[in-house]
């Protein structure tokens, strides 16, 4: 009995042993996969199986860790990604590190996708994630939405091994960057423009590949054979290096805040499924920063005292940047506190120098966790203020400004030419150091306003009249516009006797209230719904003040009151200031440029300025002719959104072209200039400021607006036929009284003669698709529309003033026998 019952106990103590056992195993999971399997199946595993972790990773692989561990091994790269992170969403910024002439700049984004890794039997999977059209996962709709928004897999990965932890996940990632992955790489368009036919994989590595904390950051140089290269063409190539950035995205997206498209802000959006409105919805929303009110602060909030949001958003001063302009850097981009406060935050933009390579040698300006401000020693003359947000919610996550060492080349030229008629600071090729540093922290604060949130707003320069721009009072207070994202560049209108004015835009009133409406916290809202009331109520206040308009930025001007470098309410006004200014400027520039030593490149350059500055006025003016105003507005507001420019402002801008550059301009001919720096040159010179400012009036789409104009407002409107008889009474005045036709006018009238033509015989260009976003227009099928009879009366009249005209000297004489020509060619080919 007492054996057959410790036999009983043992076979029980036995199965126990067993059991613990086989659970302690299954617990292990991963450790039980090559080395167990192939146990198990009596063969070693072979070199496409999954590997044990240290026969992968060996002790002579370099690692680092970060977001994955990434290692390098025999020129090998392999991600070790933790299991926590499969399924995650992060965000991959394509982006141009290097580059040669003709194929962008340094910083400039490719592109940008969401993707996600994906484990699936024995592989990795890396799947590309869109959110452009999406439903709540609560509605039926949703399942539809899955249906039609399928993630595809842009690249698979066989499983090396699993993590010595059983936690992670072994991939070879070396193809990924090596090879020609499209959606990583040169986009298709680019592709097409330059010819690629192919990535050449013999000039093609990877550079480097870093981790970090939430992201990863690879470089790699890629060799396209390119059949049109824009540069280096015997090579038959394009080689750059591209920078790809994964960024993890937050688990918790950032409540969106709804976009009104009466305050400008760059945005993100999505197609909704899932809304009540009887079709589906774009949502666009605005990409900011995630500011919030710490918990312990909400009450000091709500009565109004300014309070440290949760999480500043800091900038960094890149370690490359000269020590001279570092303090106007972070000046600019501390100015914007300011504008936070009027969202109720106070010290919620702060600039930093970066910890020096003793203190933190694992600091980087690739650390997706820094926004820094990169100084890049490149001869392109600009700065931009790209940023990163998150497409689900419009969150900014970082932000690199990127500051190329010839912006300075740009603000002496823009300074120069538009401040030194009444600014001593501004007369020379070299500024001192205080005077470019207040320009570098002009720029600064202009990029990071970008970086922010907000675009240009080419619609807030004209909120002051003219006159009060040369009132030192006045401007000082206000600056020279209300908004520093305007292309307001320097103050041109100011004239010698107006000392003290201010000469450029601060941080000003639009700066401030767009801020306000796009970063204070609504608290009481719990979705972006709930806050739609308060913002438009606060949209409401401002409306009808020029103050607080935004105006959009086009390509093609169609609402002259929405230009880029302008000034002032009145173009027309503003224009003649400028121009009193620029003839001051010209007799100086021999003196204001020279340098015992020196040859006359910069003479020729500042003089070049001068004539770019003059056909700036010029446009700015013209722009007005056939001009169309732009004042978003909703339902619950009066007024149209859309008028065009009073008759009286039009003909006035007419007889402005037709005074100051249809008239030869002869105040620019200065011959003790010329001899200086060419040959030859002026005429053409001149010949194509004219010709440029009459092909943009005789625009097809202007054309069209100002039979529209007629259309709508009868006899009131200055109509096609009206711009076109004072167009060309001024530019063939000679004919009337037998005055001698110099060289410049004859340019001028062949030019006008080859337009003519030219809207003869051809219909208005289509823009290609890629491009139609960025270019504004109206649309006109030419030979249906009342254009060409138009123009075809106007060359019969100008063929009988040619026909009975009597040149006052030889070349007027053979001038009017071939236009007369030219005309009778237009009218009647056959002949």
């Amino acid at each position: 009995m007492k054996y057959s019952n410790f036999k009983l106990l043992f076979v029980v103590f036995a199965l126990l042993a067993f059991s613990c056992s086989t659970t302690k195993k299954a617990s292990k999971s991963k450790k039980s996969d090559a080395a167990a399997m192939s146990k198990a199946s009596g063969k070693k595993p072979g070199k496409d199986d999954i590997q044990p972790y240290a026969k992968v990773i060996t002790k002579d692989a370099k690692t680092d860790e970060g977001l994955f561990a990434v290692h390098n091994l025999d020129d090998k790269y392999f991600y070790e990604i933790p299991d926590s992170l499969f399924e995650r969403e992060m965000l991959m910024v394509t982006r141009i590190s290097k580059t040669a002439a003709g194929l962008g700049f340094g910083g400039g984004k490719l592109s940008e996708q969401v993707l996600r890794w994906q484990k699936k039997d024995k592989k990795v999977l890396l799947r590309m994630v869109s959110h452009q059209v999406v439903a709540a996962d609560s509605l039926p709709v949703h399942e539809a939405v899955v249906n039609s928004n399928f993630e595809p897999v842009i690249a698979t990965f066989p499983i090396k091994a699993f993590g010595k932890d059983s936690t992670s996940t072994v991939i070879d990632v070396t193809d990924l960057f090596s090879k020609d992955v499209k959606p990583l790489g040169f986009p298709q368009r680019r592709r097409q423009q330059y010819r690629i036919t192919r990535l050449d994989p013999q000039l093609s590595y990877i550079e480097s590949l870093k981790s970090y904390p939430t992201n990863i950051e690879s470089r790699t140089v890629k060799t396209y054979a390119a059949g049109q290269p824009p540069s280096n063409s015997n090579t038959g190539a394009i080689s750059l290096e591209i920078n790809n950035s994964m960024i993890l995205l937050p688990k918790v997206p950032m409540q969106r805040r709804i976009f009104d498209q009466r305050v400008g802000w760059f945005t993100s959006g999505t197609t909704d499924y899932g809304l009540p409105d009887q079709k589906s919805k774009t949502i666009t929303y605005l990409d900011r920063w995630r500011l919030e009110v710490k918990d312990e602060d909400i009450e000091k909030f709500k009565r109004g005292e300014l309070v440290v949001p949760k999480k500043q958003i800091v900038y960094y001063i890149d370690r490359a940047t000269p020590e001279q302009w570092r303090p106007y850097i972070k000046q600019g981009i501390e100015d914007w506190q300011v504008a936070f406060e009027a969202a109720g935050f106070k010290e919620a933009i702060i600039a930093k120098d970066p910890p020096t390579p003793e203190e933190d040698p694992e600091w980087s300006p690739e650390d997706a966790r820094y926004s820094v401000v990169r100084y890049l020693a490149s001869p392109i003359p600009n700065a931009n203020g790209p940023h990163v947000s998150d497409p689900r919610s419009g969150e900014i996550l970082e932000s690199d400004i990127n500051w190329y060492h010839n912006v300075m080349t740009l603000l002496r030229n823009w300074f120069f030419v538009q401040t030194a008629a009444i600014n001593p600071d501004a007369r020379g090729v070299a500024f001192k150091d205080e005077v470019m540093g207040r320009l570098i922290r002009f720029v600064s604060a202009h990029e990071v306003g970008h970086t922010l949130g907000l675009p240009h707003n080419m619609g807030s320069s004209v909120a002051y009249p003219v006159e009060k721009l040369r009132d030192p009072e006045f401007t000082k207070k206000y600056g020279t516009a209300p908004s520093i994202m305007d292309y307001a560049r320097f103050n041109y209108v100011a004239q010698p006797g107006d000392e003290g004015v201010a000469l450029m835009p601060n941080i000003g009133p639009y700066d401030k209230y767009a801020i306000n409406w796009g970063y204070r916290p609504i608290l009481e809202a719990k979705t972006a719904a709930d806050e739609k009331k308060t913002l438009d109520s606060w949209i409401l206040e401002k409306a009808g003040d020029p103050m607080y308009r935004f105006g959009r930025q086009q390509r093609g001007v169609i609402d002259p009151s929405s230009q880029t470098e302008d000034l002032g309410d009145d173009a027309v006004l503003a224009s003649e200031y400028g121009i009193k200014n620029l003839k001051r400027i010209l007799p100086n520039l021999m003196e204001w440029t020279a340098e015992d030593g020196k040859n006359y490149d910069d003479l020729e350059t500042m003089y070049g300025q001068v004539l770019g500055q003059f056909n700036r006025y010029m446009g700015h003016v013209a722009s007005n002719i056939g001009g169309v105003y732009e004042y978003y507005k909703t339902y619950d507001q009066e007024g149209a959104v859309y008028t065009h420019v009073d008759a009286d402002h039009q003909k006035k801008a007419m007889q402005f072209i037709q005074d100051q550059l249809f008239t030869t301009p002869e105040w620019m001919l200065d011959n003790d200039i010329f001899n200086k720096f060419e040959s030859a040159g002026h005429i053409e010179r001149v010949r194509s400021i004219q010709t440029r400012t009459l092909n943009n009036m005789m625009d097809f789409g202007r054309m069209q607006r100002l039979l529209e104009n007629e259309s709508i407002n009868g006899d009131e409107a200055y109509g096609l036929y009206d711009m076109m008889k004072d167009l060309r009474k001024g530019l063939f005045s000679e004919l009337r009284n037998g005055q001698k036709i110099d060289i410049y006018r004859r340019n001028l009238q062949r030019a006008y003669i080859e337009r003519m033509e030219y809207i003869m015989k051809n219909e208005q260009p289509e823009i290609p698709a890629q491009f139609r976003r960025f270019f504004s227009g109206t649309s006109v099928n030419v030979s249906q529309s009342d254009i060409r009879a138009v123009v075809r009366a106007e060359l019969k009249t100008l063929r009988s003033q040619l026909r009975n005209a009597r040149g006052a000297d030889d070349m007027s004489r053979i001038h009017i026998a071939d236009a007369y020509e030219r005309v009778d060619d237009i009218l009647d080919p056959n002949n």
